[in-house]
């Protein structure tokens, strides 16, 4: 009993110490926290800060245990779980949920940013939080957007410096169609696989190349199937962080206003050393043997010009007006 007690006191002048609420407005809770990546992912950084926050901010009565590797199932599993109040929550990449909320697949638009600082931006804007805000009608609450990174091609052929050097080369791309949409516009021949089977289908030259973030690239060892990779940064892979509905329904404004600045506080980070990883990454693919080229911005040019077609079509199951948004709120930030 006296331990009991002076748990409970100890907790109560940590959150007063914090300026939190006062002890009651904080229960216990242990929640659990879902990835489908391995250890050393970029997520991984970010669910073992948000822990942390959690259990400072709570003075130490909300608890999160990190589930990697999918070991709670695949992330259509875990959208329903969180959905059913199952689990409580999960990061995944963003495009995964247009499966639930089809605005999300704004994100799969080719050539969409210009770098991190725009990035970061929007999803931390109005717009990104918008988006979120959508998620709530199917049972999810949208916490935060971290990252996974931007995506660059590689191939075996030729260095890539120009959109012509791209025509002809047999790309695998994610099997959807947006992707093999794109890659049709730039004049290669998508062949969307499976991820499992990309690596041996690089070796065994069925295919040219591939597109990925340069943390997969590194961790596949891609660099002993690919010799060449352009910097192309030609899509974003924001990673949102989702809450179940049901279970935050429950909770008291305090505690989702320490699940929410955690998750927000941990995207800093996770930002931070998913893009310190990306360098890396790159002088670990340097070392094996691998050559990299960056696109001038006159070529860059062109290339969002190819995609002008891309956008048009998919615009219609997006949505017109978030595609306005989006691209109105980049238009002002490149003013």
């Amino acid at each position: 009993m006296k331990r009991l007690v002076l748990k409970s006191i100890v907790a109560a002048a940590t959150l007063a110490a914090l300026g939190m609420a006062s002890a009651q407005d904080i229960k216990e809770h242990n929640f659990k926290f879902a990835v489908n990546a391995p250890e050393g992912h970029p997520a991984i950084a970010g669910m073992k800060k948000m822990a942390d926050l959690v259990a400072a901010k709570s003075g130490g009565k909300m608890q999160i245990k990190l589930f990697l590797s999918g070991v709670l199932g695949s992330d259509q599993a875990n959208i329903s779980a969180i959905q059913g109040g199952t689990l409580e929550m999960a990061v995944m990449n963003t495009g995964i949920l247009a499966s639930v909320t089809k605005e999300l697949a704004i994100f799969d638009f080719p050539f969409l940013f210009a770098n991190g600082k725009e990035s970061d931006a929007l999803v931390d804007g109005p717009v990104g939080k918008k988006l979120h805000q959508k998620l709530e009608a199917k049972g999810l609450i949208g916490l935060a957007y971290w990252e996974l990174g931007y995506r660059e091609i590689t191939n075996s052929k030729r260095p890539i410096n120009k959109l012509e050097d791209i025509e002809g080369l047999k790309l695998r791309v994610i099997p959807n169609p947006i992707n093999v949409a794109w890659v049709k516009a730039l004049g290669a021949n998508p062949t969307p696989l499976p991820f499992p089977e990309v690596y041996s289908a690089l070796e065994q030259k069925a295919i040219d190349g591939q597109e990925n973030p340069i943390s997969v690239i590194a961790a596949n060892k891609f660099w002993e199937v690919q010799k060449y990779v352009v910097m192309s940064n030609h899509q974003y892979n924001p990673q949102s962080v989702i809450f179940s509905k049901k279970i935050w329904d429950s909770l008291s404004p305090a505690e989702r206003k320490i699940l929410d600045d955690s998750a927000d506080e941990a995207a800093k980070v996770q930002r931070e050393l998913a893009r310190a990883a990306v360098d890396a990454n790159m002088n670990l693919l340097k070392k094996n043997g691998m050559q990299v080229s960056e696109f001038p911005p006159a070529e860059v040019a062109k290339l969002r010009e190819k995609m002008k077609p891309v956008i048009a079509q998919f615009s219609a199951n997006v949505g017109e007006e978030t595609v306005a948004e989006v691209q109105a709120e980049l238009a002002k930030m490149r003013k």
